[in-house]
Formats: C-alpha cells, structure tokens, sequence
C-alpha cells in the first residue's frame, strides 16, 4: 500500500483553504493550487476562512482528515481584537458562548484562552485588513477542540471584542513554526 503524503503550509489571508475549482462564480479567486503542485489526492485537514491565516494541514490520508477533523484534536489561534479585551470577556471565552450557527444557537465546548503580546513571529499583516489606526487592540491565544464555522471570530464578536486577525498557530503538536504565507513544507504525521 502506498505511502500516504502529508504538508504544512502557512495559508495566506484572502487565499481559499481548497485546491482549484471549476465553479465560475469563485474564478477571481486565490486557491492552494496556486502555490504548489499538489499529488492527486491531496485535500486540506479542515478549513481556514478566506480572511484567516496560519496553519494548513494537507494529506493525501482520508482517515487522518476525519479523526482530526472529528475527534476533538486542539487547535491553537492567534486572534488580533478589536479593543482591549478584559478578563470577563475572557472568564467568558473560556466557560463557553452562544454562537449563531445553521439559523440556531450553539454553546461551545468550554476552551482555553490567554491575553498575550502581538506574537512577534508573524508577517505583517495583509493590507485588507482592517486594524484601525486610531483604537487598541489587544490579542489572545485562544486554543479550541471544535471547529465550527467562523467559530473563534463569531466567540470572540459575541463578548464584544471582533477579532481583526486570526492566525492558527497549532493543530495538536503541529505548529506553525517560522513557515512563511505561502510556504509549504512536506511533513511526518
């Protein structure tokens, strides 16, 4: 049986977590593929939102995908917020938030979050984001073992602080090093 592939890859802010497409509504659109020449088979381990940075897995291991994608792995955030969290907000994080998710309410897991300086190692960031020159900001690691849609930003926005920046720093012990947006690295899993 062949040997199954696995990457890292440092996913870029405005670039799809999927390889090309033929769906002509997204053709204006940054892909994976672009950045690498992948094998047949390759699929992302979960997903990053088009605004989001950081940490990709890649593997051509479809079992691997699904048990990391669904047996409650951590994953570790960098979330760049709009204003000077506070140590409610934070108490709240923690225990759990409601959160909009398909047209219904949903209570995440309880997780861990820390207030932490601007991690220096990260590239600057993109120059669509809005950071707002003139307000503070603050940022926290925020580590998760679900992976809802939007999850951490929509937490985040529901005690009042909406994340600006969000980069995935760690999946289980995977991290995301001094990889480069773009960059991609063959890995051992």
């Amino acid at each position: 049986m062949p040997k199954h592939l696995h990457y890292k890859m440092y996913k870029p802010y405005g670039v799809l977590s999927q390889l090309a497409t033929n769906d002509t509504n997204q053709l204006k659109k940054k892909f994976l593929s672009e950045f690498y020449t992948f094998t047949d088979g390759i699929m992302p381990i979960g997903r990053l939102d088009e605004k989001s940075e950081g940490l990709l897995l890649l593997t051509t291991d479809g079992k691997l995908s699904d048990t990391i994608n669904r047996s409650g792995i951590e994953k570790e955030y960098y979330a760049q917020l709009d204003g000077l969290i506070t140590a409610d907000a934070i108490q709240k994080l923690e225990n759990g938030v409601e959160i909009g998710l398909n047209g219904t309410t949903y209570t995440t897991n309880s997780c861990n979050v820390k207030l932490i300086d601007e991690p220096v190692h990260l590239p600057k960031p993109d120059s669509k984001i809005r950071l707002g020159r003139h307000r503070p900001n603050s940022w926290i690691s925020i580590s998760i073992t679900e992976g809802k849609y939007r999850q951490v930003r929509k937490m985040t926005a529901s005690v009042g602080f909406p994340t600006l920046r969000l980069v995935r720093a760690r999946i289980a012990d995977i991290t995301l090093d001094n990889l480069t947006p773009g960059q991609i690295i063959s890995i051992q899993i």
